[in-house]
């Protein structure tokens, strides 16, 4: 067993779906979906360090809706990774969570910290495990940990489970917002009006990105404001604010605005958590 002796840590960054496209649902009840994902600069952070045992440590402004046992993806990453591998190459470790988004926000979160999370995991136990063999192992907890392992833009397909990296992606001005509402993701897809619509158009060169956008959809968005109208509220003022383009991510409710450059961005971000001080608001960049 040859285990580090040193912490490492990892960005967890958010996940933007950029379009969500629902184009059917297998017998077993999973959707099926095409979508565009981003991964931002903003992020949570999971931090691994020796320890005499395990140890799951949170902090951060959401650190409060954290769950602590084990239906918490972090933890299922690690006790996934100690099945695979046996108890004797995964001894005891410290897990640290710096909890920086919202919870059950449609931004991949505790996905992304469990990606984070095996990625770390594999560095400090020197564990011999490719990339792909990661996400096999993550994509039982569930169909998002396979993009989030790789954290970089990509087209997912099947369930999430089929990704094609996209290259040439320019790095995209954001603005996050999320009005403090967390949105049941199964609630979303229930009332969904249609599960089988049209797939993506090919998308041929990642710097048309911005004028490709506006012939695709989030099939979820409009069942996730049919539940939560403040989603609405929202698009609106990220559109007032000068996005170029505003949309909701995932299953909701957080929402991004892409704008023209970062100065913009940033204004928009300190205008609308000035308006707004109980909403979740960020400027951030995309990863290339």
């Amino acid at each position: 067993m040859t285990v580090s002796a040193v912490s490492y840590a990892e960005l967890a960054p958010a996940k933007i779906n950029l379009a969500l496209h629902v184009t059917g649902r297998r017998a077993d009840g999973y959707h099926l979906l095409e979508s565009l994902v981003v991964f931002a600069e903003l992020g949570d952070r999971i931090t691994v360090s020796p320890a005499g045992e395990d140890r799951f440590l949170v902090d951060g402004p959401f650190a409060d809706n954290v769950p602590l046992d084990g239906g918490n993806l972090v933890l299922r990453a690690r006790d996934a990774l100690r099945t695979a591998f046996g108890a004797a190459s995964a001894p005891p470790v410290s897990i640290a969570l710096e909890k920086n988004l919202p919870v059950a926000s449609g931004i991949g979160g505790g996905s992304s910290d469990a990606a984070a999370t095996m990625r770390a995991l594999a560095r400090f136990w020197r564990l011999p495990v490719a990339a792909a063999e990661l996400a096999r192992l993550g994509l039982p907890l569930g169909a998002d940990l396979p993009m989030c392992l790789a954290a970089r833009p990509l087209i997912a397909r099947g369930i999430g489970e089929r990704l094609e990296p996209v290259g040439q992606m320019p790095v995209l001005n954001m603005v996050l917002v999320n009005p403090g509402i967390a949105v049941e993701t199964p609630k979303v897809f229930g009332a969904l009006a249609s599960r089988d619509n049209p797939p993506l158009a090919r998308l041929c060169d990642g710097l048309a990105v911005r004028s490709w956008l506006s012939g695709t959809r989030n099939d979820l968005e409009a069942p996730a404001m049919s539940i939560e109208p403040s989603i609405a509220d929202v698009l609106d003022e990220l559109r007032r604010s000068g996005a170029t383009f505003a949309r909701m991510s995932g299953s909701g409710a957080t929402c991004f605005g892409i704008y023209d450059d970062a100065a913009t961005a940033s204004r928009a971000a300190a205008h609308l958590a000035g308006d707004h001080p109980g909403w979740f608001t960020a400027a951030t960049t995309t990863r290339s």
